[in-house]
């Protein structure tokens, strides 16, 4: 026979761990609002600069390092992790098939910004800029889910394609 404080102790740590999972399962993306819209910061992406007057703090280059993008642009490798990071989502819900093909149109469209402003240039990013290019054409302009989820198996095509031209080239993103 169970002692009553056991089974007491078994069904408060059954109730905890339920109530985290019901917290977890109902709890938003930080980009969704409590009504399920998106939020204002999806699509803000913040960089910090220093003023274009301020001096540099001694013993550090007064121009910028030839690795560093132009100001206000994001690194190739920062965009790039958040793109692989999509791998780890997906279609499992209506909800989360919007959030998700939107998310990942707005990471090629970062990337595609990345590369352009990569001190390499355009030139040495050619094959996932075309890709990106391609995607863009066949969409339209059309952002709408009902277009995104038509379209879903060229957007996940093109971030996979992107992702393995990436993987060739680790100099990129590390």
């Amino acid at each position: 026979m169970i002692d009553t404080r056991a089974r007491h102790a078994l069904g408060a740590s059954t109730l905890v761990v339920a109530l985290a999972s019901l917290l977890l399962a109902c709890s938003g993306s930080p980009d969704t609002t409590s009504g399920g819209g998106t939020s204002p910061s999806h699509d803000v992406r913040t960089t910090a600069s220093a003023p274009a007057d301020e001096e540099p703090a001694a013993g550090e280059p007064a121009a910028a390092d030839a690795t560093e993008p132009a100001p206000g642009v994001e690194k190739v490798r920062d965009v790039f992790a958040r793109l692989q990071a999509t791998y780890n989502d997906g279609c499992t819900t209506p909800g989360n098939c919007e959030y998700f093909l939107g998310r990942v149109l707005d990471e090629l469209n970062g990337l595609d910004a990345a590369m352009k402003a990569d001190p390499q240039g355009p030139a040495h990013f050619k094959e996932p800029l075309t890709r990106i290019a391609e995607l863009r054409a066949e969409l339209g302009g059309d952002r709408s889910f009902e277009n995104l989820k038509k379209h879903q198996q060229l957007l996940t095509g093109t971030r996979d394609r992107i992702n393995a031209w990436m993987q060739g080239h680790p100099e990129d993103y590390r």
